[in-house]
């Protein structure tokens, strides 16, 4: 019962690190610098997931993190010569460099990760009820 437990813990673990990397996302949608503070726009983060069989044979798997990873996504122009961001000159003069976020994209991701964290988490009120019923037969 407690193999039930911690794949399901490793699942919200998971699942919660998938959300922050929305969120995180979804608050820089507008950000056209980098972390140095240069003229880079935000590349959106995403979480790649994995098997964890770490438990041993006979003990149903979890998930882990394997990484969060970058993508590399050309940005999106939008023209707003006010900016004080705007490309000065060239082709794209007048144009500002915004990441390509999509949120519609971002939002059914955080839905379903919220999803998939409620449903981890009713498996283990159902164990914890399972194991508690099992005690009061013991007893």
């Amino acid at each position: 019962m407690f193999a039930a437990l911690d794949a399901s813990t490793s699942a919200l673990v998971a699942q919660r690190t998938r959300l922050d990397a929305i969120a995180s996302n979804i608050a820089n949608m507008s950000t056209t610098h980098n972390e140095a503070g240069e003229a880079v726009p935000y590349q959106p983060r995403f979480v790649v997931f994995q098997t964890d069989d770490s438990a041993g044979p006979g003990v149903p798997p979890g998930v882990k993190v394997s990484s969060v990873e970058t993508a590399d996504l050309a940005p999106n122009y939008k023209y707003q010569p006010g900016h004080p961001d705007a490309i000065k000159t060239g082709d794209r003069a007048g144009y500002v460099a915004f990441p390509n976020v999509d949120l519609t994209t971002e939002m059914v991701d955080a839905i379903e990760a919220t999803r998939a964290y409620e449903a981890n988490d009713g498996v283990i009120q159902i164990t914890k009820n399972l194991v508690a019923q099992s005690l009061k037969i013991i007893a």
